[in-house]
């Protein structure tokens, strides 16, 4: 049987009715926040030739230049040039709107009233303990008014944006034939994960998709989890396909919900030492997984996706992973802009590098189309076909 594709068009037919939408990029990768704030003065950065080098010239221009200069422009200038200078693409400099829009990307938090809708304006998930499951909004209530514009003619992106996050929202519903009016108010919510369930030859399949590696992915995961366990789930598929990356912590709080204490979830190279690090968490679990990957599963995705495979047995589904094998760290500076850099090189519990290489998966699947165009999901197919 043939199944229109669900991984990434769940996201494009279901749209979490929020205000801020979250955009990944390649770049975003792994990254480990560090804001400690560096002071300069100890004796190894007394004698540091290239440093006083830098410091003359630094004074020599605020002093003798013939105009004005703004300092803190040319400081973040210099910084920039230095990473630069490093001519490594994921080592780079943001300035304070694209620190804030990276941050904003892997907060995990927007500002909604908590529904995803569907075809036809239908509700097809309340998330647990927002605003809309608290007035009493239910999934397969279809919107139709929203603050007394008819939503009939609107496109699901522009339903959301109807709502408004400063104010109170009259939203109008019909279930089972009846006409509905709720109040409800946006706040400031954890952005939800998609799951769902298959039944395939007596199996209950949970599926959870993981649109990136944000502050609160952890938790939700643990959420949608639990949820389906709920469920009576006897096997998982977690779909990683076009999930670009974000906090290494993300992946590895997700990791240990699955694999055994004392076993490996990466490694770390960098140019003086190279350390395991190992799964602390009594969490574990037995539940067959196939994790779903392509080609725009990055950084943070492969390492779950390495750690699943090579530590607890999960089968790899899809297509060749990116191929992003190295973790930054950020300083934030003082004016609000972001140093991002590359601090080492990560390898699967195995051994291997992956870096410019990906991880291959155990199954090779490509997608294919129907004679109208549309994407039939054979990757998902191939996931519910091994785990039945």
């Amino acid at each position: 049987m043939k199944k229109v594709f669900q991984g990434f068009t769940l996201k494009t037919v279901s749209i979490i009715i929020i205000i801020t939408a979250i955009v990944t990029s390649l770049t975003t990768g792994i990254i480990i926040y560090n804001n400690n704030k560096v002071i300069l003065g100890g004796a190894d950065w007394i004698k540091d030739d290239a440093l006083q080098e830098f410091l003359k010239i630094y004074n020599s221009l605020d002093e003798d230049y013939y105009e004005n200069i703004n300092k803190t422009e040319m400081v973040d200038a210099a910084i920039e040039a230095m990473v630069d200078y490093l001519g490594e693409e994921y080592s780079i400099y943001l300035n304070q709107n694209e620190t804030d829009s990276l941050s904003d990307q892997l907060s995990g938090k927007f500002t909604g009233i908590g529904v995803s809708i569907g075809v036809g304006n239908e509700i097809v998930k309340v998330y647990e303990d927002t605003p809309a499951s608290r007035v009493g909004i239910e999934e397969q209530d279809v919107i139709i008014n929203i603050n007394g514009i008819d939503t009939a003619e609107k496109t699901t992106a522009e339903v959301a944006n109807l709502i408004d996050k400063t104010k109170e929202n009259t939203v109008t519903v019909i279930r089972n034939g009846e006409e509905m009016t709720f109040q409800v108010t946006a706040e400031y919510i954890n952005e939800p994960l998609t799951t769902t369930t298959y039944q395939r030859n007596d199996q209950n399949i949970g599926y959870i998709y993981v649109e990136s590696f944000t502050n609160t992915v952890g938790e939700e995961f643990q959420k949608s989890l639990k949820e389906l366990e709920g469920k009576s789930i006897n096997s998982l598929i977690i779909d990683l396909r076009g999930n670009t990356g974000g906090y290494l912590k993300g992946a590895t709080d997700i990791a240990s919900m699955f694999i055994e204490k004392g076993k490996i979830l990466y490694i770390l190279e960098n140019k003086d030492s190279k350390e395991s690090y190992y799964d602390e968490t009594n969490e574990h679990r037995s539940l067959p997984i196939v994790v779903l990957i392509d080609g725009g599963s990055a950084s943070a995705s492969e390492v779950l996706a390495g750690a699943l495979k090579d530590s607890y047995g999960a089968t790899l589904v899809g297509n060749l992973s990116y191929g992003k094998g190295k973790v930054q760290q950020t300083n934030k500076l003082e004016d609000g802009s972001m140093v991002k850099y590359t601090i080492a090189k990560w390898l699967r519990p195995n051994g291997e590098c992956i870096d410019e290489i990906g991880i291959e998966p155990d199954y090779e699947i490509k997608l294919e189309q129907d004679e109208e165009g549309n994407y039939i999901d054979t990757q998902l197919e191939k996931a519910l076909e091994l785990l039945s």
